[in-house]
């Protein structure tokens, strides 16, 4: 896509080498009145909304979809007459702002090509171009320019220093690259915008927006509403992204800002009536709840809030509010709760080091507590949105810190989803050779153990898709620390092998206290947390009319990149609970067992000498083929058959029944093969404890 792109540049700047400047007036198309006066109207109309997008710019504020539409009715023009120069400037600029920045590249050339007077900021876009193509140099020369030739460049001074100062930046990052690559996800990204992504803290779960074909009526520029999807890695390669399931999707924009590190909440945002504000949603089994909206001490009426991130400890939300009294767009502020009973958020405060004359956010916290990333157009950024990195020191956040090159580009480079080890993250970007607006990338970090560079690029060409080679390979990513290990799993019942609802409790051995409580999710049992290396902890797991189960596990100081996996089982042991055995067979006709059944019976032996208490009734059951009295004494045959395989494996005869129904308790109905199938069972129900 890349080499074609740059193609088409070369054609149309070799083709309007030969190009004149067309005026828009009607002596120019005298055989063409009517088509003219079209153009002249589309022109016409667009300019309303380009002036409403090119003004919120100035203010750096949210231009809308005013560009959008703009561009929508300069296209009509653009048709009947492709050659005046003011119209492919106003074009560029209208790609420029939007998600696909290097469509505006060959405009702004032809543009000057045609007429170099055409717009006293048309120095100021070619520079622009140039820095997108990383042409540092030429493109200082260009800001330069415009500031020399518009008389009003005080009022745009800060924009035009601001350029400047990344592309200062934009040549030392590209001459010193960290050491790290940057791989696109082809399996998450569409030709749409698809972007916000957020992961689980063990990698396997990825959540993001994207406003891709999902049925809803198209809006007045033509594109979808957005909406939240999922994907799960299974095998080193993410599934096909779905909706997720629940009331978070609507007919508004929903966006995903940041999951919670058990992955059991999300934060959101939702534009309605041209408010945003900030939203959360639950799981519940498999489901996510409807989003409720924060209280107003951080989801105000009186302002927009975008972007919102947890804090390690649950207390605190950082978020991005914007502010009508300064043109400084978005600030990152933050809220600390109260109680975490009713989430009663305290008054919100600025945070001065992270915020720029320009738009600041999204936001990431590390699950370190000390360790924050942001997205800023200001501060050192090479060009658009980059990613900064802020440490805490004595309490404080310092001042952020540009993650270099490949990270960051000229182009947005925002969002930021790290895995607890640190070594890999998930951004979004709009550089150029994506499939479409912005796309999902993976980071991997090389930390400060180094490659020799004679195996750089064969691994890099071996890394996942479309890798951005580094032929110098000098600075040193400094990634997280702090070790963490991953602690993750499921719980279900020892029996049925079905996920239950529990509640977990991990606790610090060395001081008996209770570090951290939870509940599994009640649809898969599943359960994630990270804890610190360096400790010995219990875990202590309660589910209603289940045996107690505890155990222990050690973390050695130092130990990173670990994962301790752990599927529980727990016991029922709930008087009238009834369990059906499925996995307990035997010949047709016959009561002996088969030699598959015992993995199953097993279990119920260890259940029976765990809890001593218990006392079962083992029950048989046929479907209603033959005639009741055989099916009655076969029943009765298979249940006295597990019974006495229970005794042989040490269980009290006292403890047990042996009980034949035959025919008489269908659980389905006999008119289907499947039906039958699902009639003939063994099943045991706790007779007493």
């Amino acid at each position: 896509m890349f080499k074609r792109y740059l193609t088409f540049i070369l054609l149309t700047a070799t083709s309007s080498l030969f190009a004149q400047n067309i005026e828009f007036k009607s002596s120019n198309f005298k055989d063409k009145k009517e088509e003219f006066k079209k153009a002249e109207q589309a022109i016409e109309n667009g300019d309303v909304f380009y002036k409403i997008a090119n003004d919120a710019i100035f203010l750096v504020q949210n231009p809308g979809k005013n560009y959008k539409k703009a561009l929508i009715e300069y296209e009509i023009a653009q048709k009947f007459n492709p050659n005046n120069a003011e119209l492919n400037l106003k074009i560029g600029v209208c790609l420029a702002y939007s998600t696909d920045p290097f469509k505006a590249i060959p405009y702004f050339k032809k543009a000057k090509t045609l007429d170099p007077a055409c717009n006293p900021f048309l120095n100021y876009y070619l520079g622009y171009s140039q820095q997108l193509e990383g042409n540092f140099d030429e493109a200082l020369k260009s800001y330069s320019q415009f500031e020399t030739e518009y008389k009003k460049a005080d009022d745009f001074s800060k924009f035009v220093v601001q350029r400047k100062k990344e592309c200062a930046s934009g040549k030392t990052s590209f001459a010193n690259p960290v050491r790290a690559w940057v791989d696109i996800v082809p399996e998450l990204n569409s030709e749409f915008d698809d972007y916000a992504p957020s992961i689980s803290t063990d990698g396997s779960e990825l959540i993001f927006t994207s406003n891709r074909d999902n049925g809803h009526p198209i809006n007045d520029v033509g594109e979808y509403d957005k909406d939240i999807y999922t994907s799960t890695l299974n095998n080193g390669k993410w599934s096909a992204p779905k909706q997720i399931v629940g009331g978070v999707n609507s007919l508004l924009d929903d966006v995903s800002s940041n999951l919670s590190f058990d992955g059991t909440r999300m934060l959101l945002n939702r534009e309605s009536n041209g408010q945003k504000d900030i939203y959360e949603s639950v799981l519940k089994g498999n489901s996510w709840s409807d989003p409720v909206i924060f209280n107003f001490q951080i989801s105000s009426q009186k302002t927009n809030e975008e972007y919102a991130a947890y804090s390690d400890d649950g207390w605190s939300l950082y978020f991005t509010r914007d502010n009508d009294t300064r043109a400084n767009g978005y600030d990152i502020y933050n809220s600390k709760m109260q109680s975490k009973l009713n989430k009663d958020y305290a008054a919100a405060t600025t945070m001065i080091p992270m915020n720029s004359k320009f738009n600041d956010g999204p936001i990431y916290l590390h699950i370190d507590g000390e360790t924050m990333y942001i997205a800023s157009q200001g501060n050192e950024s090479i060009g658009g949105y980059d990613i900064f990195v802020s440490r805490k020191y004595r309490g404080a956040w310092t001042t952020p810190v540009n993650l270099g090159y490949p990270i960051n580009t000229p182009y947005d480079d925002f969002f930021f989803a790290a895995t607890a080890n640190g070594k890999f993250a998930y951004i979004s970007s709009n550089r150029a050779g994506g499939k479409g607006g912005y796309d999902i990338y993976k980071v991997t970090f090389w930390g400060v153990e180094k490659t020799p560079i004679v195996d750089v690029e064969d691994f890099l060409l071996s890394s996942i898709a479309m890798p951005m080679k580094d032929h110098q390979i000098e600075a040193t990513v400094d990634i997280n620390k702090k070790t963490f290990t991953v602690f993750k799993g499921a719980t279900f019942d020892a029996i049925t092998k079905k996920p239950i609802e529990a509640d977990i409790d991990i606790i610090d051995n060395t001081t008996g206290t209770i570090i951290e409580t939870f509940t599994t999710n009640s649809a898969s049992g599943k359960f994630i947390i990270t804890l610190v290396s360096g400790k010995n902890y219990g875990i202590a797991v309660k589910a209603k009319n289940y045996l107690f189960h505890s155990e222990n596990f050690d973390i050695p100081t130092g130990s990173s990149d670990n994962l301790v996996s752990k599927i529980i089982e727990l016991k029922n042991i709930a008087i009238g609970s009834k369990i059906t055995l499925r996995n307990v067979f035997f010949d047709t006709g016959k009561s002996s067992l088969r030699v598959e059944s015992n993995g199953e019976l097993d279990r119920v032996v260890k259940l029976l000498k765990d809890v001593p208490n218990l006392k079962i009734e083992i029950s048989g059951h046929t479907d209603n083929t033959g005639s009741a009295n055989l099916n009655e004494t076969l029943s009765q045959q298979r249940a006295e058959s597990v019974v006495t395989y229970l005794k042989n494996k040490g269980i009290i005869a006292n403890r047990l029944t042996a009980k034949g129904y035959g025919s008489s308790k269908p659980v389905s109905s006999n008119s289907t093969e499947d039906g039958k199938q699902q009639n003939r069972r063994t099943e045991f129900e706790i007779k007493g404890n």
